[in-house]
């Protein structure tokens, strides 16, 4: 079925949102040069050279599976996978929070959110293990209202019981929320969750299947795009 078409660029919500909702990896922070890492050190050892981190970064979004893939060509399915996945996340464990930064522009819309009385979380594929001491380095802790992990629920995305319990976790109904997102299974999972989505143009998709083609709900090329989707007459909420 081809993907329902893009909102105009220029469309905003029709009301403001209770709730925005972030995946990780990609799209409220770039984690690309520290998801990056294991994988050229495991290459090191092997003997080979390491990849340009812009050969890895639209890999990044799959996490172990979708870099040891690129830097290993070793796919899921392979009986060597299982101890690749851990060594790469034995690595990852020691050094996940070197590189690691908030994209431009992002920490403006978080506190502007705030300001605004807009509740904002987190719901990643990442093991909620990392997600939450990722959180913490970034000083944000305690102000997202939750810090979902691919494995808080019993499915990860795109199904959409992760984005649900976030939902849960801030309080507020699904259809009053928004996530934003890097790859297309955030997409699917938003849609499946009843939320508003939009995929992010800066994040780790690459150019294979670019985000236009998603079906999201809106398409936004810097983390500042999210506050121009804001009503235009929004008042300031308690």
């Amino acid at each position: 079925m081809a993907p329902e078409p893009m909102a105009a660029p220029n469309t905003r919500l029709a009301a403001p949102p209770r709730a925005v909702l972030f995946d990780l990896d990609g799209t409220l922070a770039d984690t690309a040069e520290d998801l990056a890492a294991p994988v050229n050190a495991m290459r090191a050892e092997r003997g080979l050279e390491p990849l340009p981190l812009a050969s890895l970064r639209p890999f990044a979004s799959m996490g172990a599976r979708g870099l040891i893939w690129r830097a290993l060509g070793v796919s899921r399915e392979d009986p060597a996978f299982g101890a690749l996945r851990d060594e790469f996340l034995a690595r990852y464990e020691k050094a996940m929070c070197v590189h690691t930064r908030l994209f431009p522009g992002m920490l403006e819309v978080l506190d502007e959110f705030e300001r605004r009385g807009i509740l904002w979380g987190v719901v990643s594929n990442k093991y909620e293990r990392y997600v939450r001491p990722i959180l913490a380095y970034l000083e944000l802790g305690d102000r997202s209202v939750c810090a979902v992990g691919g494995d808080t629920t019993e499915f990860s995305k795109p199904h959409p019981a992760p984005l649900l319990l976030g939902a849960r976790l801030a309080g507020v109904e699904p259809s009053a929320c928004v996530y934003v997102g890097d790859d297309l299974r955030d997409v699917e999972a938003g849609r499946a969750a009843q939320m508003v989505t939009v995929a992010v143009t800066y994040g780790f998709s690459g150019d294979a299947h670019p985000p236009a083609l998603w079906g999201a709900d809106f398409l936004i090329d810097a983390p500042g795009d999210l506050l121009a989707l804001l009503p235009a007459a929004l008042p300031d909420q308690a």
